[in-house]
């Protein structure tokens, strides 16, 4: 054979291998879509229309102006937000919504707080997400797939709220809320004295589509396995984090993870020692919380494993054991592996060997 022709079909071959390769890689499971109309209903920016100025004046019974006013911005709150007033009311202020004098002083003194920043942070809040453009179109063509996924899931009604560093996504009666002042920057000042350091990471407005995305199809999508070991629960939580990286697919999987990207080149470096000490110590079959939680609840690192390891490494290995059983079952549809809760046997046919 002429040898430049020979050169030329090792060319060709090694293309068309790589390129097989690639398409695995980055197979996709979903046509061009029309993006969903989502917009985030600004419970935060109307909670601010309260005039805090009245809080003197409700001291003082002759005064029934301003008290007036204030009674009347709380009750175009209720009229505006019916059902996310009452649950922000009661689960985040801890107060009866019956309660309306109560509520009065609650609300002023939340809004002028100093002591914890709640003032400071109102405002901050309202500067940082001024345009929230950003938020709205990555959610409104992650819930475009979800919906072309599964057609009969209602979209959820997302609202954007200040939730005095309590909760970043929390469920409502109808939806989601996204918690603002728990993504307001790494760096924010006040996030010092409430959080931990490992949790500043994701503390960015740039999570939130990937955080409530998460948590939507995490509510949806039942734990179904009759045994709680180990390898059952880090399937699970792997094959959610397929799909959420299926429905991001133009993320880096740090970033669906949560992760830095020193963390997560740490996991592939050392995911062979991670995979070959999680088997000596036979944990995927063990079904104490401690392990349990070692490997799957946020941290600063996974106890089991080692203390320069990120936390959730658990989690991080089921999503490289679902990721090898698609690659190695190319007929597989999300929908089946969402479906399927045989663990042991997606571990068999993933043929995972790190």
């Amino acid at each position: 054979m002429n040898t430049t022709l020979k050169h030329i079909r090792i060319c060709i071959f090694i293309t068309f291998f790589s390129c097989l390769v690639s398409c695995q890689k980055e197979r996709t499971y979903f046509p061009r879509l029309e993006p969903i109309d989502i917009h985030l209903k600004r419970f935060d920016s109307a909670l601010l229309h309260i005039r805090t100025n009245s809080f003197d004046t409700l001291k003082d019974s002759t005064q029934t102006t301003d008290t007036d006013y204030i009674k009347q911005d709380i009750r175009r709150l209720y009229n505006e937000y019916p059902t996310f007033m009452v649950t922000f009311v009661e689960n985040i202020l801890g107060f009866s919504s019956a309660d309306t004098s109560m509520l009065q002083t609650a609300l002023i003194s939340y809004l002028t707080d100093t002591v914890y920043g709640f003032e400071h942070t109102n405002k901050y809040e309202q500067e940082v997400f001024a345009d929230v453009s950003d938020i709205e179109k990555p959610l409104s063509e992650a819930f475009a797939r979800i919906h072309w996924l599964y057609p009969e899931w209602d979209t959820p009604t997302l609202y954007l709220f200040v939730s005095g560093f309590q909760s970043a996504i929390y469920f409502t009666e109808d939806g989601l809320a996204v918690g603002a002042d728990m993504y307001l920057g790494s760096d924010y000042p006040y996030y010092r004295q409430v959080v931990y350091q490992y949790q500043l990471q994701t503390m960015r407005k740039e999570c939130i589509p990937v955080d409530v995305t998460s948590a939507w199809l995490f509510s949806h999508i039942p734990y179904t396995s009759s045994k709680n070991r180990l390898l059952e629960q880090m399937i699970y939580r792997g094959k959610v984090m397929y799909l959420l990286a299926c429905v991001f697919d133009y993320l880096p999987g740090y970033e669906i993870m949560g992760y830095t990207k020193e963390q997560w080149d740490w996991c592939e470096y050392h995911e062979r020692a991670i995979w070959h000490r999680m088997m000596d110590k036979r944990d995927l079959f063990k079904t104490e919380q401690r392990i349990l939680s070692s490997y799957l609840n946020d941290g600063p690192f996974t106890s089991e494993i080692s203390q320069e390891s990120p936390g959730r490494v658990g989690t991080w290995v089921g999503w490289r054991i679902v990721e090898s059983y698609i690659e190695h079952n190319d007929t597989v549809s999300l929908q089946s592996l969402m479906e399927q809760s045989d663990a042991q046997l997606i571990l068999e046919k993933s043929f995972y060997k790190p």
